[in-house]
């Protein structure tokens, strides 16, 4: 059995590996429940601390667009924000998971961790101290501490006793004897012996470097044990494509003539691509929301669109996993249909994703509702979240991150800019478009369309192209 090294971080975990000899790949690995929550933890990370990671980590990778959107919104005044806590929701989201995943064994997020202040009439909760109670005035200076979410013995969404296998594109099953099988027999293994064992160390910057390469491969766990692969861009979808979202599949009810945000798109005739877009706040909003989504979120909504990368296995896996190995239902639903932190969600949205809710139970915070007793023998609150977009407004909901009205330049890719001509110009410029050549289009933006656009940022680079080419090349048809 060869035994490979890892991180030199001082915590780790160790994973045991069945490898292919003749092409030196990862078959699959075993591991306990360690190495298994922090990889069901991707789901529930916000996209916006997906792309900050990616921004600074030593795996290339450009994940769609969501990089240059992350560092679109990094460049603007702090006056473009209705709020001075609009920009961090943006760039360090919360984790509506926070008082799961704040217990990993392997913390990959090392952005500042997220606080609460309580009123302590116990009316409203908030992010940030110092703000007044908007009911009875008092500052939320009374910081409170997620518990450790230890209602059951080990692991924190896998039970502790748990072994599971996690194969290289990142299907996790059983470690039965049938479900190996049937693994060896699809993977094409048939004489043991061409396989060997090795042991590897796995620590914070190779789950990094798992979770970057998951985004752009289907043999992660070989590209991050071996490191033997070059590394793709998840950026090549091309119009020609197509990107379709099946309203049925996803349980969504999507009404065609429902038209909530319209904007210009400046349009190659020749080439048939969006060159960029002119658009006021509420189009600018609904882009900066998909940094606050969870993963979990995306990968529901685009569930059967084709993509280099390999998160959708896991997901499903998740979706599929025997519930003896979840801890309850309530941690496979933080997994599966993961909700915004409080606060984060406005009317706008288009996407139709909930907010997840704060409890004070027996002097502590929970999102958990199986928590609340069912005497009245122990204190239990439902609490409201002062809203941080702007605690002033009394129509917080509707509200987005973004001060209105404006005008804003949004590029194919979406760099995102205040209205800049010379930045318009710059595209042509670098697409090799003549003023001659193009032309403009008024589109509207639905519900459909959010979602079109949401998986056309997550898994290419013409997000707007995917997005709305199609539409004008195809004459709608008649009922």
């Amino acid at each position: 059995m060869a035994e490979k090294k890892g991180s030199k971080n001082r915590k780790n975990v160790s994973l045991k590996a069945l490898m292919d000899k003749g092409s030196n790949k990862v078959i699959f690995v075993e591991s306990n429940s360690d190495f298994i929550d922090v990889l069901f933890s991707f789901l529930t990370m916000p996209m916006g601390r997906i792309a900050r990671l990616a921004c600074t980590s030593s795996v290339p990778v450009e994940i769609g667009c969501m990089r240059n959107l992350y560092q679109s919104i990094e460049k603007f005044d702090v006056h473009d924000f209705r709020s001075n806590a609009c920009r961090d929701m943006l760039l360090l989201p919360c984790n509506a998971a926070d008082c799961q995943c704040k217990n990993l064994k392997l913390k990959i997020d090392n952005g500042r961790p997220t606080r609460y202040f309580l009123c302590y009439d116990k009316c409203f909760l908030s992010y940030y101290g110092d703000i007044p109670c908007p009911f009875c005035t008092c500052p939320l200076t009374r910081e409170m501490h997620l518990p450790v979410d230890n209602t059951q013995a080990g692991g924190v969404f896998v039970k502790g006793p748990s072994r599971l296998i996690i194969t290289d594109d990142l299907q996790v099953i059983s470690p039965v004897s049938a479900a190996s099988i049937c693994l060896f027999s699809k993977l094409r293994v048939t004489d043991s012996k061409t396989t060997e064992e090795s042991t590897f160390n796995m620590g914070v910057q190779e789950v990094l470097d798992l979770l970057m390469h998951s985004f752009v491969s289907k043999t992660p766990l070989t590209e991050t044990l071996l490191k033997n692969k070059p590394i793709p861009n998840l950026g090549d979808v091309h119009s020609s494509q197509g990107i379709s979202i099946d309203s049925q599949m996803h349980g969504d009810t999507i009404n065609e003539e429902e038209k909530s945000i319209s904007l210009k798109i400046v349009v190659s005739k020749s080439k048939k691509i969006v060159c960029y877009a002119e658009a006021q706040e509420d189009f600018v909003n609904l882009l900066c929301s998909f940094l606050t989504l969870p993963l979990g979120f995306i990968l529901k909504k685009m569930r059967n669109v084709s993509w280099k990368g390999c998160l959708d296995q896991l997901y499903k896996s998740v979706q599929d996993l025997d519930e003896q190995y979840l801890k309850s239902d309530y941690h496979k639903e933080l997994l599966v249909n993961p909700k915004l932190a409080p606060g984060y969600r406005y009317e706008k949205t288009l996407l139709g994703i909930e907010e997840t809710s704060f409890y004070y139970v027996d002097k502590k915070l929970t999102t958990d509702t199986s928590c609340i007793p069912d005497n009245s023998l122990v204190e239990s609150v439902k609490l409201d979240v002062v809203d941080p977009k702007s605690h002033e407004d009394k129509d917080r909901s509707a509200q987005g991150f973004l001060r209105g009205p404006a005008i804003f330049t949004v590029t194919d890719n979406l760099v995102v800019r205040p209205i800049s001509p010379m930045l318009e110009i710059s595209v042509l410029q670098e697409l090799k478009v003549p003023f001659t050549d193009i032309e403009d289009h008024t589109v509207h933006v639905g519900k459909r369309e959010a979602l079109l656009l949401l998986a056309a940022s997550f898994i290419g680079d013409s997000a707007l192209t995917n997005t709305f080419i199609s539409e004008l090349r195809e004459p709608k048809q008649e009922q």
